[in-house]
């Protein structure tokens, strides 16, 4: 296997809203705020669903790789309920391996609530449920070391019990890439993040917001200076000024796609780092990295949701 994937496994329920939705229930724009099972109740009983999919970041990037003709696996809690049945057939059907046994769990298969404004961002408020549970004893050690790299995501460090499964998959995995997932995500957990982007992870990927936050930096010169400090692979996304791979002394700049249709932002940087790892994973130049991660996310944005097909 080349790639395994461990995170939240989430079904992405999305739905389009105005500005004054989120102002009236003091949301954040373009952030991703953690509800329980009564809020999230509460604010789709005001909307309208526009299309429900299996989701979560790591597995949004997992599927992409799939059908870029990766063999791919993904580990992540479901209850073995309506809403995990379907999301694990949802991986089956683009040829992911789903590695994990549903159960009868306590509590549900959790939920994000993707909240999409005119202007194309998204806004989501996700309920963990049972995804925010995954313990050492779900990552198969066996099934890291086959694999060639192994993904992890940033969300998934928000509950206690996740870190073991983190600490788990690292200690064993021929190489590691992460996610920083969202830039509230690297204000909580700062300091741990940046001993492991420092000390552990051998790619990092992160937009421009999570790593000029993750350093303190006064500018972008402030990042490239510490990511050239590191001896590690940073690849960064940054909106309309393209994308970016430093490794050691070495950049590798891409810039973005002109006059695309955009219709959703939902699973713009998941299909990024799809793209990238895809030339990463394949011995690729990483210039040429880049541009397969800029494509797959050109894609992704002209279209509602975070998956190709």
């Amino acid at each position: 296997m080349k790639v395994l994937g461990i995170g939240n496994a989430i079904v992405d329920v999305l739905c389009k809203v105005d500005d004054e939705f989120l102002n009236k229930n003091s949301l954040i724009k373009s952030t991703m705020k953690l509800i329980d099972e009564k809020e999230f109740k509460n604010l789709i009983s005001e909307l309208k669903v526009e299309k429900t999919i299996s989701g979560g970041s790591v597995a949004n990037t997992i599927v992409g790789l799939s059908q870029l003709g990766n063999d791919v696996g993904f580990i992540g809690k479901v209850k073995d309920d309506d809403l995990g049945k379907k999301y694990e057939d949802g991986l089956i059907k683009e040829n992911v391996n789903f590695l994990y046994s549903k159960k009868n769990e306590p509590i549900p298969t959790g939920t994000c609530l993707i909240l999409i404004t005119p202007d194309s961002e998204r806004t989501m408020c996700t309920f963990l449920g049972i995804a925010g549970k995954v313990s050492d004893e779900d990552v198969s050690a066996i099934k890291v070391k086959k694999s060639k790299i192994t993904l992890l995501e940033g969300y998934l460090w928000d509950e206690g019990e996740p870190k073991k499964a983190f600490n788990k998959a690292i200690n064993n995995a021929n190489k590691v890439a992460m996610s920083l997932s969202d830039l509230f995500c690297v204000e909580r957990h700062k300091l741990q993040f940046l001993e492991m982007v420092k000390n552990k992870l051998d790619v990092t990927l992160c937009n421009e917001q999570e790593i000029t936050s993750l350093t303190d930096a006064k500018n972008f010169g402030d990042v490239i200076s510490f990511c050239k400090s590191i001896n590690r692979l940073i690849v960064v996304t940054r909106g309309e000024k393209g994308s970016m791979a430093i490794y050691k002394n070495d950049i590798f700049e891409c810039p973005s796609k002109q006059d695309l249709d955009i219709k959703d932002l939902t699973g713009a940087g998941d299909l990024f780092a799809a793209g990238f790892l895809h030339g990463y994973i394949n011995d690729l130049p990483l210039q040429d990295s880049l541009k397969l991660g800029t494509d797959m996310s050109s894609k992704i944005i002209q279209k509602i949701g975070a998956r190709l097909n």
